[in-house]
């Protein structure tokens, strides 16, 4: 796990070595174990390194082929790379190192691009072919690694985080309002190749390009999943979670390959849950040397029962005898930490749970290198409550009438209350909408059949978000984030089920729950609530918030941006304040994106 950052000079000219310098600067907390650069004709190279697999100065990068023609940066980790090795070993090849990053250098010399459908893993590289004088770009399947990159009229440029290319002055000077307008009108983020950033792209996930003295090559995808559309199958109940519950611990066991130590973030969920207690069960079989003899894990807690899963935390630490640390978020605490929160995210943020996972990484750093986490379960396997009404609004469109009043009658059963207060929420984000005076055209996150709204939370709409917001909180304390449930056969092989084998009856996750039953106590697998790490935003907004948001909506800054109406925006923030209007998320949102502009507008970024 790293940074990277480099630059392709077009029409003849030298690399700006003082350029290079202050891009990998800025991403020195990714990368606190060592730096290097590579200098050669057209390109330059530089690399922060987070020692993860092979600490030795064999694994150090810019790393460079036998014969010195190919030189690779390399951000994230190859699971499968101890097979791919070994494959590359009886086929000739001769490795130097024990990392993975060796192995993607002999994969590309074996298959070329097609070496990327080889890896199980998660990565973002550029790599120099200085044979063909072209730089191949590419970034993983479900983007869990970012790769960021500008075109200026004599250079492309790249870097694992956006700060880094701001060290150009011609790059990033302005936002980009089209971007920006979709995130404050319907929270949606990382949905396109565009960034908030004018000029400034990424790669999407599951895309590669190919740079020439000819300038960028478009970008071209080389996998895509593709998720079942059936309703159901004659596939048993018991088949799928055996495969699940198989395929869930072989993901688990090759992520926590690593060199140091590992841990894992514990919310007290389902899939948080089911990791700890699998982790525990391979270390009673196998006693890997990265886990040691007892678990680490990393939850938040609140006082205000209402938000906190203590409960579940202590129940799943009880049952698994591991060494649980937990940390507490505050209001106060917050406002001290914000302004690094933004800077490190390059971007505005969605809403305040981030702050609960900068959290459990700042605790992490203190005990492990590594973490595994939960990600991407709820998107794979319909976890979130709104998928229900997809799900029932596509039964009843394709004529499913007895399934869909099934799934009504246990919506309504298990879940009432949520969709009591969604319809609630709906009309109050339409109303503050009309606060913004920037235009987005619509965006339905679930509009369409359930299995269409899953491709796109997988894809586009949800989980790029927050594997963005999971990198750049992990990487601002020098940890390393893993994500098993995105491990590329488990997703193929869930994307493959029938739908209902993810919802059925109202209940979420239906065959997770099956492979896991017997692993995770029943309080836990048969909860019907979801939190995962909240905060009580609503509750900080009102009371100890305040004082700063009127500050902020009172300031001249604030009153002067183009894409609000500042008198409004105060009117409805002192309306919820009274308690005559609901809170909803595009408060914070318009907050959070006057403490962005400030920060990287406003005031030249830093080294």
């Amino acid at each position: 796990m790293c940074g990277i950052a480099g630059l392709y000079c077009l029409e003849g000219k030298e690399p700006d070595l003082k350029l290079l310098s202050v891009m990998a600067e800025r991403l020195a907390h990714r990368g606190p174990d060592g730096e290097g650069t590579h200098i050669g004709g057209p390109v330059a190279l530089a690399h922060r390194r987070l020692a993860i697999i092979d600490l030795s100065d064999e694994g150090l990068q810019p790393m460079t082929s036998e014969e010195g023609t190919h030189w690779l940066v390399f951000n994230g980790e190859i699971y499968n790379f101890v097979e791919l090795r070994q494959e590359l070993i009886n086929k000739g090849h001769t490795f130097h190192s024990k990392s993975d990053t060796e192995v993607i250098l002999h994969s590309y010399e074996e298959w070329g691009h097609d070496c990327l459908n080889r890896f199980n893993g998660m990565w973002a590289f550029a790599l120099w072919d200085g044979q063909r004088q072209e730089l191949f770009c590419a970034r993983d399947r479900f983007g869990i690694k970012p790769f960021y990159y500008a075109i200026t009229k004599d250079s492309f440029l790249f870097a694992s985080e956006i700060k880094a290319l701001l060290a150009h002055p011609a790059v990033g000077t302005k936002p980009d309002d089209a971007t920006l307008g979709t995130y404050l009108a319907w929270g949606v983020q990382d949905h396109s190749e565009r960034t908030m950033f004018d000029g400034i792209f990424q790669l999407r996930p599951a895309y590669a390009m190919v740079v020439t003295k000819n300038g960028a090559q478009p970008p071209f995808r080389y996998w895509e999943v593709k998720v079942n559309a059936e309703i159901h199958t004659d596939i048993p109940d018991t088949d799928v979670a055996s495969k699940l519950r198989s395929l869930l611990h072989d993901a688990t066991c090759i992520h926590l390959r690593s060199d140091v130590a590992v841990g894992t973030c514990l919310s007290g969920g389902i899939d948080s849950s089911a990791l700890t207690a699998i982790i525990n069960g391979i270390i009673r079989e196998e006693a890997p040397v990265s886990v040691g003899t007892r678990q680490k894990t990393f939850s938040v807690i609140f006082s205000d029962i209402r938000f906190d899963e203590s409960r579940f935390i202590d129940e799943i630490a009880t049952t698994t005898g591991v060494d649980a640390h937990r940390t507490e978020p505050s209001p106060e605490k917050l406002w001290d930490d914000i302004d690094r929160l933004v800077y490190m995210q390059d971007e505005p943020f969605g809403s305040l749970s981030i702050y609960a996972q900068y959290c459990v990484m700042r605790l992490a750093h203190e005990q492990v290198k590594v973490v595994l986490d939960g990600q991407g379960a709820d998107e794979l396997m319909a976890g979130y409550l709104a998928y229900q009404g997809s799900y029932i609004g596509g039964l009843l469109r394709s004529f499913h009438l007895w399934t869909g009043l099934r799934e009504i009658i246990g919506s309504l059963r298990h879940h009432h209350g949520f969709f009591r207060s969604a319809a609630e929420q709906l009309f109050v984000r339409k109303g503050r909408r009309g606060l913004l005076k920037c235009t987005a055209p619509p965006v339905n996150r679930y509009g369409g059949r359930l299995d269409e709204v899953l491709l796109g939370e997988l894809t586009s709409t949800n989980l790029p978000a927050l594997l963005h917001y999971e990198d750049r909180n992990s990487m601002a304390f020098s940890i390393e984030s893993r994500v098993p449930y995105l491990d590329v056969r488990f997703v193929e092989y869930v994307a493959s089920l029938p739908l209902n084998q993810k919802i059925r009856n109202g209940i979420t996750k239906i065959a997770l729950r099956r492979a896991i039953r017997g692993i995770v106590p029943d309080s836990i697998r048969c909860r019907m609530d979801k939190m995962g790490f909240v905060t009580p935003e609503e509750v900080w907004m009102k009371e100890a918030l305040r004082p700063f948001v009127l500050e902020l909506l009172s300031s001249s800054e604030f009153q002067a941006r183009p894409y609000w109406n500042a008198e409004e925006v105060i009117r409805n923030y002192l309306l919820f304040l009274e308690g005559k209007s609901a809170y909803s998320p595009e408060i914070w949102r318009i907050i959070c994106t006057e403490l962005w502009l400030r920060k990287f507008f406003t005031t030249p970024v830093a080294a």
